[in-house]
């Protein structure tokens, strides 16, 4: 196995003091944080980095995080691409968004299965917890002393992907945790988790509590047309806690697109690849044992089954979910 240290020369290696780097994030807390560490990693050895993002941030701790952390991120959309020559991915692959397309990327960092490896660049670490946990091992390895902010952010990447370290965490995560508490700045990261809901997100889960579907031991509601995504992670996330409940499927149509998340206990079949073969053929399908995501492409669905309204689109996931979900491991 390559030495994190082997790693990072090779990383490196694909810059120059006149680079110009774009690091390209959908973002969330461990997006952010890594993306962070790639600023830091390549200070004073290029001649720009800057972080852009192209999903809509609206859940409170993720706001919270980029103020306190002043991470310093701009809308993909505001970029000029043809100022940089240099292009970075993390915390994702070039095939999970069509944002990250039409780009040749120089690196490609991540902790999800690897589904992409075009990078001149690729660490691809599934049995990682989060992306984070890579980074801090990286700058370990540089012997680098992060700033409070930073390690703040990279402690809160962790946390937020690993459930607090109940879902998909690892020694190393936890080690990568350690080290990172004595840099950290706890303020930040009290903040930050404080702000876990607007009222708003308990205005949709009052309504997914009420409208839910409960089959099988698996919680699901469907939202229709809606305008916040991160509403369902919220959803998602509440239902797992209902006594009883081992998978929750929580969807909704935003900009033209259904979006499913999906939640698992851990003890069923893995909720990336139960994503996969059930959504896969109709968008963007994956994740990790215990959570998935799919974005699907609402015309391809209605060639299926004609229609795509609220009752049909729910019935839909269900029947899909049913036929792959599987059973409980032995």
């Amino acid at each position: 196995m390559i030495s994190n240290r082997e790693k990072i020369k090779q990383l490196l290696s694909h810059f120059s003091g006149t680079s110009k780097v774009l690091v390209i994030i959908n973002a969330d807390p461990d997006a952010i944080a890594s993306a962070m560490a790639v600023k830091r990693i390549l200070w004073r050895r290029v001649s720009e980095v800057a972080i852009a993002y192209f999903n809509k941030i609206t859940r409170p701790d993720n706001l919270a995080m980029i103020e306190y952390t002043e991470a310093g991120m701009i809308p993909l959309a505001e970029v000029d691409r043809s100022v940089f020559d240099k292009f970075v991915v993390v915390d994702s692959q070039p095939d999970h968004n069509e944002q990250f397309s039409g780009i040749e990327y120089d690196a490609i960092i991540d902790h999800h299965p690897l589904s992409c490896s075009d990078g001149a660049f690729v660490d691809i670490r599934p049995d990682y917890g989060a992306c984070s946990t890579v980074f801090t091992e990286y700058i370990r390895s540089m012997s680098i002393k992060p700033s409070p902010k930073l390690a703040s952010a990279l402690m809160l990447g962790i946390k937020t992907d690993t459930a607090n370290f109940t879902r998909q965490a690892s020694s190393r995560d936890i080690r990568a945790f350690q080290f990172l508490y004595k840099y950290a700045n706890m303020n930040i990261v009290t903040k930050v988790e404080r702000a876990q809901m607007t009222e708003s997100d308990l205005n949709f889960l009052g309504n997914a509590i009420r409208d839910r579907i409960i089959r099988d031991n698996r919680a699901f509601y469907h939202a229709g047309i809606m305008s916040k995504p991160d509403e369902l992670v919220v959803a998602a996330d509440f239902f797992l806690s209902i006594a009883g409940v081992n998978w929750s499927v929580v969807s909704g149509v935003v900009d033209k697109k259904l979006i499913v998340i999906l939640r698992n206990d851990g003890l069923r079949k893995g909720a990336g690849k139960t994503a996969q073969e059930a959504f896969a053929k109709f968008g963007s399908a994956g994740g990790h044992k215990t959570m998935a995501r799919a974005e699907l492409d609402i015309s391809l669905i209605r060639k299926e089954i004609k229609r795509v309204n609220q009752k049909a689109l729910t019935q839909w996931v269900v029947e899909r979910i049913t036929q792959t979900a599987g059973k409980k491991i032995e």
